[in-house]
């Protein structure tokens, strides 16, 4: 069969016959841009934790030189993968590690899934950072006012609250990884990016092939951006509620009123008639005394 001279004619045809590599290529590009960024966020979570962890110099000399050199490891961490592209980082890590140090990965889904993690990872590290350092001073003095332990704290006050200001950066590394993940065919992972390669290869279609692997690409950003919107609408939780309260004789409404017992009632209504008759007659009294 021929290749179609029109163009809509030619992504007919390469879809027809290699339909099936853009969805295989497709499948390996979302099971690694989901598992890094869950890994990511994981390696995110626990580096940013550690950056805010409070030392004082002059209660605990030894933690505080321990805590500072495991968070100056942190941070140069942190800047060199946020500091140098994936691709450069794909080729150190996988060719790197084998040429020096003779590492032997066991499959091509190891080096991608390590290399878009630990990638992942920095840029997270400091969103959990400034997502932990958003949130007001006074939660973390409350805590400790309890005699909350610092960890106690990050995961019973702080980390729910800061989950939330930080789930759209979470998002927004799961989009950024699905298209990054093309950048893995350097070291020969079998994508979508790779797999659009190899076909435009065959008949030198190259504008067709890239084509498809685009409208493929952003089929997959923008489903899981929707995705991911809704998520973030339910996190936030409905717009107006009753407040919910332990103890159920306590009013958790200003209008709210309880009805008295009978006894209660009619005790209440002969202390105020007695009341007011008592008044009638000391008002009687002080306006006959004038």
């Amino acid at each position: 069969m021929s290749l179609p001279a029109d163009f809509f004619g030619r992504i007919v045809f390469i879809l027809q016959k290699y339909g099936m590599s853009y969805l295989r290529g497709a499948g390996v590009t979302m099971v690694i841009a989901i598992v890094s960024t869950l890994i990511g966020c994981i390696i995110g979570f626990a580096v940013g934790l550690v950056q805010t962890i409070p030392t004082d110099k002059k209660k605990n000399r030894v933690q505080w030189a321990l805590v500072g050199v495991v968070k100056f490891i942190l941070n140069a961490y942190v800047e060199i993968f946020r500091g140098t592209p994936m691709l450069v980082q794909a080729m150190f890590i996988y060719y790197g590690l084998t040429s020096v140090f003779g590492v032997q990965w066991p499959n091509m889904w190891v080096p991608a899934i390590f290399i878009v993690s630990i990638n992942t990872g920095a840029y997270m590290a400091e969103t959990v950072r400034g997502g932990i350092l958003s949130i007001d001073r006074g939660q973390t003095e409350g805590a400790m006012a309890l005699g909350m332990t610092h960890v106690q704290t990050m995961t019973s006050v702080i980390l729910p609250q800061a989950l939330r200001n930080i789930m759209p950066q979470i998002g927004n590394n799961l989009i950024i990884n699905i298209k990054d993940t093309c950048v893995l065919f350097g070291i020969g992972t079998v994508e979508l990016t790779s797999a659009a390669k190899s076909v435009a290869g065959v008949y030198y279609t190259y504008f067709e092939a890239y084509a498809i692997a685009m409208v493929i690409y952003f089929t997959l950003t923008f489903t899981c951006s929707r995705i991911l919107r809704w998520a973030e609408s339910k996190m936030d939780g409905p717009e107006n509620f009753d407040l919910a309260l332990a103890d159920p004789l306590v009013a958790g409404e200003g209008m709210h009123r309880y009805q008295k017992p009978a006894r209660e009632t009619n005790s209440d209504y002969r202390h105020t008639k007695r009341t007011s008759e008592l008044g009638d007659l000391n008002s009687d009294s002080r306006e006959g005394g004038r």
